[in-house]
């Protein structure tokens, strides 16, 4: 059922997954075309703002700042996978892989060289500040708005 909470939860997790993927960009030592990588990392932000903040709302302030920082790690798992399955098709199509398994254990590999890109303090203070500033105005909505 929608409600505020969801509503301010999906919009304020897409536009921290936009935030972040801009923070992201230089990080990336290569060249990349990064196409709709932000359009796509909003869109996961608030698939997960939506389906799983937003419906843990009204339960206090310790269970929003923990729902903040479990959304984050979602998003980011979510986002790396996403973004991996990504590379892979693209490799696919360019024949890099001899048989369907090994391109699915290149899902995991670009994924996990992605994950490594992520270990930049700033983008992860930006995530969880963000991730929890998020969930508790989402606590302050579902307390408000039932």
């Amino acid at each position: 059922m929608p409600n505020a909470a969801k509503l301010l939860a999906a919009l304020g997790l897409a536009a921290l997954g936009w935030i972040i993927s801009d923070m992201i960009r230089p990080l990336v030592p290569f060249s990349v075309d990064f196409g709709y990588f932000n359009y796509v990392n909003a869109g996961l932000g608030a698939l997960v703002g939506w389906l799983f903040l937003g419906r843990r709302a009204g339960d206090g302030l310790t269970s929003a700042i923990n729902n903040g920082i479990t959304s984050a790690v979602a998003m980011v798992v979510l986002g790396v996978l996403v973004q991996g399955t990504n590379e892979m098709v693209r490799l696919s199509f360019a024949r890099r892989y001899d048989t369907p398994l090994e391109a699915i254990a290149a899902i995991f590999e670009k994924s996990i060289d992605y994950g490594l890109i992520l270990g930049d303090m700033p983008l992860i203070l930006t995530l969880l500040g963000g991730a929890i500033a998020v969930a508790l105005v989402v606590e302050i909505a579902g307390r408000r708005w039932r």
